[in-house]
C-alpha cells in the first residue's frame, strides 16, 4: 500500500520498549551470577504492583503498600525511588502523622500530569484518536470520519491527529500508542488479520504507525482492551474473573482471569460474531442465518429503525434520540436489542462463569430500560453480576489508550 512521508511525534521521552543492556564481557560473566529468566519476571510482577497500588490506594504509605503487596519495605522503597526518578510517581507535599506515633509517613501518589499515552481506535464509520494520563482519564481527543477504509489512509490520519492532540499539549509527552481495533487482532505481531466490514486484511498496524509516529506502538482488539480498561480504572477492578461483551457494528467478546486477558494463538479468542442466535432471522454474511453479529450489529438495529421511518442514516443514536423523544418504536427497537444481547451474555456465562460482566452496548449505556432488559435477558440468578461499560462518554477512547496503558502497568520499570 502506499505511504506518504510524515513527521513523527515529537515527544517520545520515555519508551514502553525495555533498552538493550550492554553486553558483558566473558570475565564478567564468569565471575558474576548470571540473571536468570524467573529474576527478570519476578521484577517486573513486583514493580507492576508496586506501581498498581499506588494507582488504586495512593496517596498510599510505603509502609502499607509493603504490607498490601507483600514485598519487603526495603523493596517498596526502592521500586518507588525507580517510579520517583522516571517521574511516573511523586511524593505529597504534606506528610502525614502514623497514629501520632514515630516518623511521620510521606505518601506517594501517581504523578498524572507528565505523561501521557496515545490512543487510536478504528471503527467502521471513523477512527478516534486520543491522548490519555496514567489514570486512564481523557485528556483530549478527536473524531475522524472515514472516507474510504484503505488502512494506510487511515492509519496516516490517526498518526497526524495524534500529532495534532500533542501540538496542543506541550506539557505533556507521550510514553506510546495504544490501537484497539475489532475483528481479528493478532497482538503478539501488531496485525490486522482480518476486519472483514473494513475490508483490511494482514495489515501491519504497528509497523506503520511505528514508522509514522517514532513512538512504541501497541494493538490488541477492542474488547480486550476494555476489560484491560475495566482492569485497571473501573469498579471490575479486583474481580477474580472479568466478561466483556462488546455489541457496535463489530460483536465480540473478552475474558480476564487473575488479572490475565486470555488471547489464545494468534490472539483469535473472543469471536463470538457467528454464534447462532434461536429464532435469529438476519442472513450473516457467511451465508448463515441467525449469526449473533448479523441480529444485533449497530448495522441491523439503524436498518430496522429505517425501514420503521426512524431516521435515515446509519448512525445508532439517532435512534437513542427518537426514543429519548418518546417514540415507541425506537423504545421497542432498543429494549428488544438489550434483551438479546443479555440471553447472548448468558450463554458466555454458563460457559466461562466469571464474576462480573461487563457490557457495552449503546442502548444498555443511554437507557435504565434496557440495562433491565439486559439483566432479565442474562437471569435474575445472574443479574447482578452485569454492568454497563464504566466509561459510556469515553468508551473508543479509553479502549486505544488501555492498550498502552497495560503495557505500562505490566511493565513500568521498561519505560
Amino acid at each position: 500500500m502506499p505511504r506518504a512521508a510524515a513527521p513523527t511525534l515529537t515527544s517520545p521521552s520515555l519508551s514502553l520498549s525495555p533498552s538493550p543492556s550492554p553486553t558483558a564481557s566473558p570475565s564478567r560473566l564468569s565471575s558474576s551470577r548470571v540473571p536468570r529468566a524467573a529474576d527478570s519476571d519476578r521484577r517486573r510482577t513486583s514493580a507492576s504492583v508496586v506501581l498498581r497500588s499506588v494507582l488504586e490506594h495512593g496517596p498510599v504509605a510505603r509502609s502499607t503498600i509493603a504490607r498490601l503487596t507483600g514485598l519487603s519495605p526495603a523493596s517498596v522503597t526502592d521500586y518507588c525511588a525507580r517510579f520517583a526518578e522516571l517521574g511516573l510517581i511523586r511524593e505529597e507535599a504534606a506528610p502525614r502523622q502514623s497514629n501520632g506515633v514515630g516518623r511521620p509517613h510521606v505518601p506517594v501518589v501517581l504523578d498524572a500530569s507528565r505523561f501521557v499515552v496515545a490512543g487510536v481506535h478504528v471503527a467502521v464509520p471513523y477512527t478516534t484518536v486520543a491522548l490519555l494520563d496514567l489514570r486512564g482519564r481523557v485528556v483530549a481527543r478527536r473524531e475522524l470520519k472515514h472516507e474510504h477504509t484503505d488502512p494506510g489512509w487511515v492509519l496516516a490520519r490517526a498518526a497526524d491527529g495524534l500529532q495534532a492532540l500533542l501540538d496542543d499539549l506541550p506539557g505533556c509527552r507521550a510514553l506510546g500508542v495504544g490501537v484497539a481495533v475489532g475483528g481479528w487482532v493478532d497482538r503478539e505481531s501488531g496485525t490486522v488479520v482480518e476486519h472483514p466490514m473494513l475490508g483490511w486484511r494482514d495489515v501491519a498496524v504497528r509497523e506503520i504507525l511505528g514508522a509514522r509516529t517514532g513512538l512504541p506502538v501497541h494493538v490488541d482488539g477492542h474488547a480486550r482492551a476494555l476489560v484491560n480498561a475495566e482492569r485497571l480504572f473501573g469498579p471490575a477492578r479486583g474481580s477474580g474473573s472479568v466478561l466483556h461483551l462488546f455489541v457496535g457494528n463489530m460483536v465480540d467478546a473478552a475474558f480476564a482471569t487473575n488479572d490475565e486477558v486470555h488471547h489464545g494463538p494468534r490472539s483469535r479468542a473472543g469471536d463470538i460474531a457467528h454464534l447462532p442466535v434461536p429464532g435469529g432471522s438476519e442472513v450473516c454474511e457467511c451465508g448463515r442465518t441467525g449469526c449473533l453479529q448479523a441480529e444485533l450489529s449497530e448495522r441491523t438495529l439503524c436498518r430496522r429503525a429505517r425501514e420503521a421511518g426512524i431516521g435515515k442514516g446509519t448512525n445508532p443514536m439517532h435512534v437513542v434520540a427518537a426514543a429519548a423523544g418518546g417514540d415507541p418504536v425506537a423504545v421497542g427497537l432498543l429494549v428488544r436489542r438489550a434483551g438479546a444481547v443479555g440471553r447472548a451474555a448468558r450463554l458466555l456465562l454458563d460457559v466461562l462463569n466469571p464474576e462480573t460482566v461487563v457490557v457495552t452496548e449503546i442502548g444498555v449505556i443511554y437507557r435504565d430500560d434496557c440495562l433491565t432488559a439486559l439483566r432479565d435477558g442474562v437471569g435474575a440468578d445472574r443479574a447482578d453480576s452485569v454492568v454497563p461499560t464504566s466509561f459510556p462518554d469515553s468508551v473508543l477512547a479509553v479502549a486505544g489508550g488501555s492498550v498502552a496503558l497495560d503495557v505500562v502497568y505490566r511493565d513500568p520499570l521498561a519505560a
